[in-house]
């Protein structure tokens, strides 16, 4: 099997696998209990909270555990939302976003919410003179992820915080599902972050918002005590001890693993690039992501000729339900390209004979493809 879906979600780390089910095994008591079981499992759990507090440079009381990114976001953009629309109802985001962010914001439309799109330059990024331009008075929410998913554009976060910083009635909410665990971050100006922890090889069922202290937000979840007041519901000890495990460990020989991945997109792109094969991400994208359009061939239909061979991509964000890629529409402004995109994502696990052999199918699945498609048309 060849797998090249990372962005997507990333297999297990063994070692974060057994510190759950160990966990599961010997912390059997609810943290918010009294007695010592429960007083044995909030001491687990705060120790893993100060480890992920410390790796990404935040209080531990900052931290929020959730599902998943998707609630993350859903938490912010809700949580902010209708907590200061006194203030106003003005949002700003890009057309790149994940459908996470995009779903609750045509929520909040729904609410007399007015949501605007900043401009992007011709690499993807966003426009920062225009964002000057749209920030108003009553401006509350601002949220841009850090790393587009499908073609892994990467924002000036630092940048559009500092603007953001311009107007206190607004937050700025950056999604950086695809940026931590592969690079190091500064959440110094960022007011809020989501993560998940199923894209550094951690266990699926866990994410947190990273929510400055300062901030107060409708809560998404109501219902009883958890590790905040912010998300209701019992902690989940055993995903939370795994979580910090997991980024501890993808932080560990990060350069090496940064350096090994940029050489295998390099080389990826370089051998697309000579067999005509169409490449959309910008050559500043992080190296993790490459996006491809194949004229003529429908995405799942290359998609299902790779996994007969037992190679796995994919179309765009698993999570996505448009027929064509919005995000690789916004940045070509092409709709033929939009609609036959594909996802290559890899990691340091990846090698250059994967990549060579997911070529060579490539090109032998694009050859025969063509030729049903001229035959049909």
């Amino acid at each position: 099997m060849i797998y090249l879906d990372y962005s997507a979600t990333t297999p297990v780390e063994e070692s974060v696998l057994n510190s759950y089910i160990e966990t599961t095994k010997k912390i059997i008591g609810n943290p918010n209990s009294l007695h010592k079981l429960g007083v044995d499992a909030k001491k687990l759990i705060d120790a893993a909270t100060s480890q992920i507090a410390s790796i990404l440079g935040v209080k531990p009381q900052e931290v929020i555990y959730t599902s998943g990114a998707s609630e993350a976001n859903n938490t912010v953009i809700k949580g902010i939302c209708l907590k200061y629309q006194n203030r106003g109802k003005h949002i700003i985001t890009t057309p790149l976003e994940h459908s996470s962010i995009i779903e609750p914001l045509n929520y909040l439309k729904e609410l007399g919410f007015e949501v605007e799109y900043v401009n992007l330059t011709a690499t993807g990024k966003v426009d920062l003179e225009d964002l000057e331009k749209k920030m108003r008075q009553d401006t509350i929410l601002v949220t841009i992820a850090s790393i587009n998913s499908e073609l892994g554009i990467v924002q000036p976060i630092n940048e559009i915080a500092k603007i953001v910083k311009k107007y206190p009635k607004a937050y700025f909410h950056t999604d950086m599902t695809q940026s931590i665990g592969k690079e190091k971050i500064d959440l110094t100006n960022v007011d809020l972050a989501s993560f998940s922890a199923q894209k550094f090889y951690g266990m699926k069922g866990i994410g947190a918002l990273i929510k400055k202290e300062n901030i107060v937000i409708e809560p998404l979840i109501h219902g009883g005590k958890s590790t905040t007041k912010d998300r209701s519901g019992t902690p989940a000890t055993p995903l939370i001890v795994s979580t910090a495990k997991a980024l501890r460990l993808a932080y560990e020989n990060l350069e090496e693993k940064q350096k090994k991945v940029k050489e295998l997109n390099t080389y990826l792109r370089k051998q697309l690039e000579q067999e005509n094969i169409t490449v959309n991400s910008p050559k500043d994208a992080i190296p993790y992501i490459l996006n491809i359009s194949i004229e003529n061939i429908k995405p799942e239909t290359m998609l299902h000729a790779l996994e007969e061979k037992e190679i796995y991509i994919s179309t765009k964000t698993a999570c996505s339900t448009a027929e064509e890629s919005k995000a690789v529409l916004a940045l070509t402004r092409d709709s033929a390209k939009a609609s036959h995109s594909l996802r290559i994502s890899i990691s340091h696990k990846t090698t250059q004979e994967e990549l060579d052999i997911f070529i060579k199918e490539l090109i032998k699945a694009r050859n025969e493809l063509n030729k049903l498609y001229v035959k049909k048309n």
